[in-house]
């Protein structure tokens, strides 16, 4: 998600309102082809304590928001679905199909790349942010996930947590944000790594 003016909370993943606003924004794009794999169902998210999740359709396209660091790789032909609960957390899927193996091993790469440097772009990006990243480790499912953790603090106080991960399956890579306010104390690691394993094991 891409860090907003003051209005806008900056967050790593969609907040709940962000989230809600930007399903409710997008227009009735294409439906996906037969061949695009398999999203999360909204009980497949790290869970709430206080909130069920909630899933928009799964889009054909770039989603808009852009997810924070890896937005600018992702090409046309992504996939992408949006959750949000009653509160302020959100989360995002985005898939792209490749039209190799290959293609998908440089382009699961190139976004780990990307999130390798995220909270330096973001404040580079940003100079009213500071942000600050951990890596969580390699998932063991199918070719492998990676999953990451970025803190954010911009200049009027607004503090947030975001986790994200990169996994592919064969020819197939996806893409999976969650966010919410806090920092690395309100991180749901452990769901987040059970919703990534299930996220690529979805895929096909």
């Amino acid at each position: 998600m891409s860090v907003r003016a003051r209005a806008t909370r900056t967050a790593v993943a969609a907040s709940a309102a962000a989230a809600a606003l930007a399903v409710a924004a997008v227009p009735s794009a294409a439906a996906p082809s037969a061949a695009t794999p398999r999203f999360l169902a909204p009980a497949e998210l790290p869970p709430h304590p206080s909130s069920g999740w909630y899933a928009g359709p799964v889009t054909a396209g770039q989603p808009d928001p852009l997810p924070v660091c890896v937005g600018d790789a992702l090409p046309s032909t992504s996939s992408h679905r949006r959750y949000w609960t009653e509160y302020d957390t959100g989360a995002l899927q985005v898939t792209v199909v490749e039209r190799s193996t290959q293609r998908a091993k440089e382009f699961a790469a190139l976004l780990r790349r990307h999130l390798a440097d995220c909270a330096e772009t973001l404040m580079e990006r940003h100079p009213d942010i500071t942000a600050e990243q951990k890596y969580y480790g390699r998932l063991d499912v199918q070719e492998g996930a990676h999953v990451y953790g970025v803190h954010t603090e911009a200049s009027w106080g607004a503090s947030d947590i975001g986790l994200l991960s990169v996994g592919r399956d064969g020819r197939t890579v996806t893409v999976v944000s969650w966010g919410q306010m806090g920092d690395f104390r309100h991180a749901q690691v452990a769901d987040f790594k059970a919703t990534t394993v299930r996220a690529v094991e979805k895929l096909y």
